[in-house]
């Protein structure tokens, strides 16, 4: 029985050597042809020892816009893998052994995905050029502890992941021993999945008693791609390797026909100094099975549609159709401009519209915001930026603020996904881009809350000499509105502005004191206030004050030179990871691929960002000092 049974596969393994023999031996040859994109017409050619590329002709003349994409060359290939329980023990060890060799020697453009299948089909990586993430994945597949073989579905979800792949060139590879028990999909569903995605499959089916090489032969003929056979898990390493070195001499050919349903295509591929193929392709019955038997005439002859004056006549169209549409534009600017004329004479009955519909634009804005703003009136972070806003004078609510954040976080997404950024670092990217307005209105603050510290001392001495002049604190601090410069002098108006509204001087001056921020504002108000209640000269508190506040900013002052060194470092060690990546991605794109493109690299990227931010606060607290 044994002897019997190595005879019936002995021509098995003689047809597949045949499918994927050495192209020295062959000469051209047209696989399938597929028009199920109609009118794309996509081919897979099989070439000799050559490199050439491919020439196309179609019914005797030659295709100019050809794409032509080498499966030996940079390509998107997903390894699927069968994980069923027939395939426990040596076999699923013997078929992940030959797919990591197949990974190793792989070229490095490529991009691979990792797919197994038992009784459900799963990526066990997403699409990658560095290998490791591949030869991760296959070292983590084990047999699935339920039975079933999800071998259509394992197809169906391969194809769909190269769908989104730029690579043109796309090609599964698919090892199993058994038949599809458990797909909820079809075979008819998997060839039209793998069409659609314009991939090449190449099976490889391991002989057993209850294997039925058809429906994967059927599966690869049709993408025009091949089958294999073998006698045992043993020979799959060989048959990766046979494989490999067929895709160097395998052309996907895709082209937009100018033909039309029904049409009969006679489509010829010649390579220079190896020969030429021909196919006769029926785009009715092969490309299109839905289509109509017989044509439709038309109003035209079908060869009048490739005439020099069918041509002609179109563009002759197409150019008064432009010149009418520049003509509308012309008459439309004119009646504005004429609109814009009359405009004065007509009084405000017209311009009334325009000012209506701003009004309405305005007022729904208006709405909007305050919604807002009554729905997080209670949230303490919406309070500190309120706060925020108040500190830097700006004019903008803090819902206004907040969807700015959200418009530039979207913005920098959209232009970084724009500029062929990977998900990955759009994503990254949004974040920053939602600070930038925040940071912008804190610097603001920063920036006004020290201009209010540098002014302090002159102005308490200010205050101090209009008291010892016989003045009132009020009249004291109207004289530092009116001799003060920004930001002291406007906030020491609106004190005044209160007080004359009835508020007590305590509360608003309180109030300013929360309002600026000021440590050194704060020391000077609870000096005041407890001066008012205790008695005693307030011209003299004022002098006393002032040199206390001039002492304390002059240290601040030495503080911050002598630290200078250290926030220094910390800037440079902090810039410089990111400084160095832009550098490295700009003259070397493919070495940093693997840190934008795999998982691998998606983790290291997001644990270099946490350390930098832990970093960044342990040397903002070795640097700072709170006096």
């Amino acid at each position: 029985m044994k002897r019997r049974g190595k005879r019936r596969l002995v021509p098995a393994i003689a047809l597949a050597a045949l499918a994927v023999a050495s192209p020295a031996s062959a000469g051209v040859r047209i696989g399938a042809v597929d028009a199920s994109g109609f009118p794309e017409v996509r081919l897979t050619v099989v070439t000799p020892g050559t490199t050439v590329r491919p020439r196309l002709r179609e019914n005797g003349r030659p295709v100019a816009d050809v794409g032509v994409a080498n499966l030996g060359a940079g390509k998107s290939v997903v390894l699927a893998v069968d994980r069923s329980e027939s395939m426990k023990g040596a076999s699923l060890r013997n078929a992940l052994a030959a797919a990591r060799a197949f990974v190793a020697v792989k070229p490095q453009s490529d991009r691979i995905e990792v797919v197994g299948f038992g009784r459900n089909a799963l990526a066990f990586t997403r699409f990658s050029s560095s290998s490791v993430d591949a030869e991760a994945a296959l070292a983590g597949i084990d047999v699935d502890t339920q039975s079933g073989t999800a071998l259509w579905d394992a197809v169906v979800r391969a194809a769909n992941a190269l769908r989104g792949e730029r690579e043109p060139g796309r090609v599964i590879l698919l090892v199993t021993d058994g038949s599809d028990v458990s797909s909820t999909a079809t075979l008819e569903t998997a060839i039209s999945a793998a069409e659609r995605a314009r991939a090449v499959v190449y099976a490889v089916g391991i002989a057993g008693p209850d294997f039925t090489p058809g429906p994967l032969r059927e599966l690869a003929t049709s993408t025009g791609g091949a089958y294999l056979q073998a006698s045992s898990s043993t020979e799959l390493a060989a048959l990766y390797s046979r494989i490999g070195a067929a895709l160097a001499h395998t052309w996907q050919i895709r082209y937009l026909t100018a033909a039309r349903p029904g049409d009969q295509l006679k489509l010829s591929v010649t390579v220079p100094g190896a020969g030429t193929a021909a196919r006769t392709f029926d785009v009715r019955t092969q490309g299109l099975g839905t289509a109509p038997a017989q044509r439709p005439s038309g109003l035209l002859p079908r060869n009048a549609w490739r005439s020099n004056a069918t041509a002609v006549a179109i563009a002759g169209a197409v150019g008064l159709l432009v010149l009418l549409a520049l003509a509308f534009a012309n008459a439309a600017r004119s009646g504005t401009w004429l609109s814009a004329r009359l405009a004065p004479h007509l009084g405000a009955v017209q311009r009334g519209g325009r000012v209506r519909r701003q009004r309405q634009g305005q007022s729904l804005r208006r709405r909007i915001v305050a919604a807002t703003e009554h729905a997080f009136a209670n949230v303490k972070q919406f309070r500190a930026l309120r706060a925020l806003l108040t500190r830097a004078d700006s004019a903008l609510l803090a819902a206004e603020l907040l969807y700015l954040c959200v418009g530039a976080g979207l913005a920098v997404g959209i232009v970084a996904a724009a500029g062929g950024a990977g998900p990955f670092i759009a994503v990254l990217l949004m974040p920053f881009g939602a600070i930038v307005p925040m940071a912008w209105v804190a610097y603001r603050a920063r920036g006004r809350m020290k201009a209010f510290d540098n002014q302090l001392p002159d102005l308490l001495i200010t205050i101090a000499a209009s008291l010892k002049a016989g003045h009132s604190f009020r009249h004291a601090i109207q004289a530092v509105v009116d001799e003060g410069a920004e930001p002291a002098a406007k906030e020491f108006r609106r004190v005044l502005t209160e007080t004359r509204l009835g508020r007590p001087m305590d509360a608003a001056l309180g109030e300013m004191g929360e309002r600026v921020g000021s440590k050194n504002l704060s020391f000077v108000l609870n000096a005041v206030t407890i001066q008012r209640q205790i008695g005693g000269s307030l011209a003299g508190l004022f002098d006393m004050v002032a040199e206390t506040v001039r002492q304390r900013q002059q240290f601040a002052r030495k503080i911050r030179g002598l630290t200078a060194m250290g926030r220094m470092s910390a800037y440079v060690l902090v810039g410089l990871p990111f400084a160095v990546g832009v550098l490295i991605n700009l003259v070397s794109p493919q070495y940093m691929s693997p840190l934008w493109h795999t998982g691998t690299g998606h983790f290291m990227v997001a644990t270099s960002l946490v350390m930098i931010a832990v970093g960044s606060l342990i040397l903002r607290k070795i640097v700072s000092f709170k006096g």
